[in-house]
């Protein structure tokens, strides 16, 4: 039996932290959100998860990423890893204060940790993850005041359009599934 991931993304967040934001700000979270979900659009053509992240200090790219845990048979090669690994890489430190990540979907715990590490200033992301967030919805690992550093959030940033974009994919998986199912069947 597949389990259905899309029954724990939830498009709809609209976090009161945004009434704080200048509304440049929002724009330019705006913007790199856009940025964000055209790689996941590359993690899709290689038949990944369609997660995008981006990586941005002082209003330039220091680190892009996409979902390749299938297709380099690396469990922790999630958008955010592949992300954090090249903005380290950049900057030749994996300390990476004062940027903001983007990202079309939630962290989970093991992206957020890395995130924790690297001291990114800001976490922007799309829809949440129900099911295994880890920036608020089901932990909230990136503002846990136990660990050495927290990490700004910014929640629901085209949250419908990533949210869409997942449930498309899964969709079309559970489609194809099934089609050589009757495939194998006939």
């Amino acid at each position: 039996m597949t389990e259905d991931i899309t029954e724990g993304i939830s498009e709809d967040r609209s976090p009161l932290s945004d009434l704080a934001l200048t509304p440049e700000q929002l724009h330019v979270d705006e913007h790199w959100m856009q940025h964000a979900i055209i790689l996941a659009g590359k993690a899709e053509a290689i038949d990944e998860v369609p997660v995008g992240a981006v990586i941005v200090l002082d209003d330039q790219i220091i680190g892009e990423g996409w979902n390749q845990s299938i297709h380099l048979h690396d469990a922790t090669a999630h958008a955010e890893i592949m992300a954090l690994r090249e903005a380290g890489k950049t900057v030749e430190n994996y300390r990476l204060i004062d940027a903001t990540l983007y990202v079309t979907l939630e962290p989970c715990p093991m992206c957020a940790g890395a995130m924790v590490h690297s001291r990114v200033k800001r976490l922007v992301y799309g829809a949440v993850d129900l099911k295994t967030g880890a920036a608020g919805s089901v932990f909230n690992l990136v503002e846990h005041v136990q660990l050495n550093h927290q990490i700004e959030v910014r929640s629901g940033v085209f949250a419908s359009e990533t949210g869409a974009l997942l449930s498309q994919f899964f969709k079309r998986r559970r489609k194809e599934k099934k089609a050589l199912k009757l495939l194998l069947k006939g």
